[in-house]
C-alpha cells in the first residue's frame, strides 16, 4: 500500500494499493506537520527553517536519543520483551525469532470446506474460489469458541487481487516492456470470488494449529455476497440503484483491509480503496461528481465494470455510495446477512479496532488511509451488555462519529459529525445525517479536521486510555505540522494519544509522537528510536498494530524494501513504557515483495497469527531477482517453493517451541 516497491508500479492493481496519488483533500486545513512546527516554534525550540526537527521535542525523553550507536543485545533493561531478535534483510523466505516456529496455516486456494476442490492454479474457476481461501489476506482475528484457548474461529480479510501473480499466461515481456492481457469475464469473476473474507474454525492439535474443514461455522464472503445496508444512510435516494430501488441491499464487499472483532464476537471488515473498482464517467452535472472526486472515483484499476454494469458509474451512478463502509458479520450464524453499518461513515476505512469506554459504550477507532486524510472514532449510543449477545447486535446503528483535530499545544479534540451542527447544514449540501455520512470526508473538511500522513491502523488500550495511531508515510507533503512533522515523510511515524481522564469516550485529550520511523544512523532522517534499538530493530512505514493481553504494542509494516530500507516488512515489538520506551525489536520478517499484515495474538499469548500479503510482488530492486516479478518469473515461490505452484499469500501461526507465552 505504499510507494516503496519499484516493480509494483508496472501492474495496475499494485499501483492502486501503493496510493501514489497526491491525495484528494482540497482544503487548506492545517496539516499535522504545520501544527508540530508551530507548537515548538512557540516554545522557542525551532529556529529558522528547522521545522523538520520539531519531532524531537514531541517524543518522550527516553526516545529523544537518536540511535547513533545501535547495540546488539538479547535483553534490554526495562523492556517488556526478551526474545532474540531476527536479523533484518531480504530473501525469498520468511524468518522468525530463534526458539519460535512459524507454520503455514492457510494459503490462497486452500480448502475452506471439506467438499471444496483442490487448488489448481492453472485451472481456476469462480466456483472453486468461492469454496477456497481467498487472496491477499490482510486483517486476521481470532474468536475463541466456548471459551477455549485451543479452538476458535479465524476471521480473515481478503483485500485485493494481483492478477500478474495469480494467473498464468497473462503477462508478456517484449523489448523490456511489460503488458498484461485484457481481462476476461471468467477472470474477473475469479477475482471477485477471491475478494472478501473467510470465517473458518481452527483447532490446536499436538501444539499445532490446523483448519477444521467440516466446521459448521465455516464461510466465504465475496464481492457478490448479498449484504444489508443499515443505519442512517440506509434507504436514502443516493443509495438506491436500478437493482436495488430500496437502497437497503447490496452485493458484496471489496478491498477489505484491516478490521476488528467486537466485544460481542462479531467480525468487522473495513472497506478501503474502493475507487479502483469503478470505471466510466458520470453524466454531465451529476450531483455525485464532487463526492466521487473527493474519493478518487473512478480509478479503473480493475476491469469489473466491463462485465458488471454496477461498477460502471456511467450506467449505475449511485453504486460507489454503497461501498466505503464498515461491514459487520455475525460469525455464529453462517447464514446471516452481513450488514454495512453506515453510522460509522464512508471513506477509505483502514480498520476498526474497538474497546469499552468506562460507561460501557463501545468505541471504534477508524483511520482514513490516504495522504492528507483524517483520524476518526465512533462511540455507540447504547452500552455493551455482556450477558445478552443479541442485544449488542445492532449497537453500531446508533452513535456519534467524530473526527480529530490536533492542536499545537499538544491537545486534540474530537469534532462530532452531526447534521445540523456547525457547517453540516442544508446550506452546505447536507440535507440529513445520511448526507453527512455518505460524504464523510467533505463533512470533516468543513469541520477543520487535521490532515494526516496516511492514517492506518489505530489500536486502543482501555486499561490506559491510550491509543496508537499508525501513520505510514506521505512523500507528497510539502509542509510539516505538529502531528506530521516531516516534509516528504517517506518512513512514517506513530502517534500516541491519551484520552481525557483515561476514558476512550472522551471528546478531548493530549497527544505526542511515540516514534518517528526510519534509519536512526542517518541523521537527516530524524528517526527517534531509543539507543537500545539495534540495526535490526528499526523500521519504516508502520501500518497495522496490535496490543496484546499484557498491554504490549506490536507493529507490522508496509513498504520496507531492498532499495529504501535494506529490509523486508515484518513484525516489530515496541516498548511504550519506562526506560525502554521507544525501543523496537524485530520478531518476524516476510519474504521479498510481501507486506506484513494482520498481527493477531491469541488471548493467552501462546500464538501470534500474522498475514503475509502479496509475497513476490516486487523484485527489481533485490539483487536476488533484479527484474519485475510475475507468474512465470517470480522473485519467490513462497510458501510452497514448488515449480508447479505460484507464490501464495498465507496466514502464518507463530508459536514458541516447547510451548509458552510469546515475547
Amino acid at each position: 500500500m505504499t510507494e516503496q516497491h519499484p516493480s509494483r508500479h508496472v501492474f495496475r492493481t499494485s499501483q492502486l494499493e501503493e496510493a501514489d496519488g497526491p491525495g484528494h483533500n482540497p482544503t487548506d486545513n492545517r496539516t499535522m506537520g504545520e501544527i508540530i512546527a508551530a507548537r515548538f516554534s512557540r516554545r522557542g525550540f525551532l529556529k529558522g527553517s528547522m521545522a523538520a526537527t520539531a519531532i524531537s521535542a514531541t517524543v518522550s525523553p527516553f526516545a529523544l536519543l537518536a540511535a547513533d550507536e545501535a547495540r546488539a543485545q538479547d535483553a534490554v533493561e526495562g523492556s517488556a520483551f526478551s526474545f532474540p531478535e531476527v536479523e533484518a534483510g531480504v530473501d525469498a523466505d520468511h524468518h522468525v525469532a530463534q526458539g519460535y516456529d512459524a507454520d503455514i496455516l492457510l494459503r490462497w486456494g486452500d480448502k475452506v470446506f471439506a467438499d471444496a476442490p483442490d487448488f489448481d492454479p492453472k485451472n481456476q474457476s469462480e466456483a472453486a474460489q468461492e469454496r477456497q481461501f481467498g487472496y491477499n489476506n490482510d486483517f486476521v482475528g481470532f474468536i475463541p469458541l466456548d471459551g477455549a484457548d485451543d479452538r476458535g474461529l479465524l476471521v480473515v480479510n481478503h483485500e485485493y487481487t494481483n492478477e500478474h501473480l495469480m494467473f498464468p499466461g497473462i503477462v508478456t515481456v517484449e523489448d523490456g516492456k511489460i503488458a498484461v492481457v485484457e481481462a476476461t469475464e471468467a477472470r474477473v469473476d475469479i477475482e471477485m470470488a477471491a475478494h472478501g473474507g473467510t470465517v473458518i474454525e481452527i483447532r490446536k492439535v499436538d501444539g499445532k494449529w490446523q483448519p477444521v474443514l467440516d466446521g459448521a461455522l465455516n464461510r466465504r464472503i465475496t464481492a457478490k455476497t448479498p449484504m444489508e445496508i443499515r443505519g442512517p444512510a440506509a434507504g436514502h435516494a443516493r443509495m438506491q440503484t436500478a437493482a436495488d430501488p430500496t437502497g437497503t441491499r447490496v452485493l458484496g464487499t471489496i478491498n477489505n483491509c484491516a478490521g476488528g472483532v467486537t466485544p460481542w464476537g462479531t467480525y468487522i471488515m473495513a472497506e478501503e480503496n474502493i475507487h479502483g473498482y469503478f470505471t466510466g464517467a458520470l453524466p454531465e452535472g451529476h450531483r455525485e461528481a464532487e463526492n466521487y472526486k473527493r474519493m478518487g472515483i473512478p480509478e479503473d484499476s480493475y476491469a469489473w465494470g466491463r462485465f458488471h454494469d454496477r461498477f460502471d458509474i456511467g450506467k449505475e451512478p449511485n453504486e460507489p455510495n454503497r461501498f466505503g463502509w464498515i461491514v459487520e458479520v455475525d460469525v455464529m450464524d453462517p447464514t446471516s446477512t452481513p450488514r454495512k453499518r453506515t453510522a460509522l461513515g464512508r471513506f477509505k476505512h483502514e480498520g476498526a479496532a474497538s474497546a469499552l469506554a468506562k460507561d460501557g459504550r463501545v468505541v471504534f477507532y477508524l483511520g482514513d488511509d490516504e495522504r492528507f486524510d483524517y483520524v476518526y472514532k465512533f462511540v455507540t449510543a447504547g452500552r455493551y451488555n455482556p450477558d445478552d449477545r443479541a442485544a449488542n447486535l445492532d449497537l453500531l446503528d446508533e452513535g456519534t462519529l467524530y473526527v480529530a483535530r490536533f492542536d499545537e499545544d499538544g491537545s486534540f479534540v474530537w469534532l462530532p459529525l452531526v447534521h445540523g451542527q456547525g457547517p453540516l447544514t442544508a446550506e452546505n449540501g447536507f440535507e440529513s445525517q445520511a448526507d453527512v455520512l455518505i460524504e464523510t470526508r467533505r463533512a470533516a473538511d468543513l469541520l477543520g479536521a487535521t490532515p494526516m500522513d496516511r492514517p492506518e491502523d489505530i489500536e486502543p488500550n482501555a486499561e490506559t486510555g491510550r491509543a496508537y495511531v499508525m501513520l505510514t508515510n506521505n512523500t507528497k507533503r510539502e509542509e510539516a505540522n505538529a502531528a506530521n512533522p516531516r516534509v516528504e515523510n517517506a518512513f512514517g511515524h506513530i502517534i500516541e494519544i491519551l484520552e481525557d481522564g483515561g476514558d476512550l469516550a472522551a471528546t478531548q485529550g493530549t497527544w505526542e509522537i511515540l516514534l518517528q520511523c526510519g534509519d536512526p544512523s542517518v541523521a537527516e532522517v530524524g528517526a527517534t528510536f531509543s539507543t537500545a534499538t539495534t540495526a535490526n530493530g528499526w523500521f519504516g512505514m508502520p501500518d497495522n498494530c496490535a496490543i496484546d493481553s499484557d498491554g504490549r504494542l506490536w507493529v507490522s509494516t508496509d513498504g520496507n524494501s531492498p532499495k529504501d530500507t535494506g529490509r523486508t516488512d515484518g513484525l516489530w515489538a515496541v516498548d511504550v513504557e519506562g526506560a525502554a520506551r521507544g525501543t523496537s525489536r524485530l520478531f518476524y520478517r516476510v519474504p521479498v515483495g510481501a507486506e506484513m499484515c494482520g498481527p493477531c495474538p491469541t488471548p493467552d499469548l501462546t500464538t501470534f497469527f500474522v498475514a503475509v500479503q502479496h509475497p513476490g510482488d516486487g523484485g527489481e530492486d533485490w539483487e536476488g531477482h533484479g527484474r519485475p516479478s510475475y507468474y512465470e518469473d517470480l522473485s519467490t515461490r513462497w510458501p510452497d517453493f514448488r515449480d508447479d505452484m505460484p507464490v501464495r499469500p498465507a496466514v502464518v501461526a507463530i508459536t514458541k517451541q516447547g510451548g509458552g507465552r510469546i515475547g
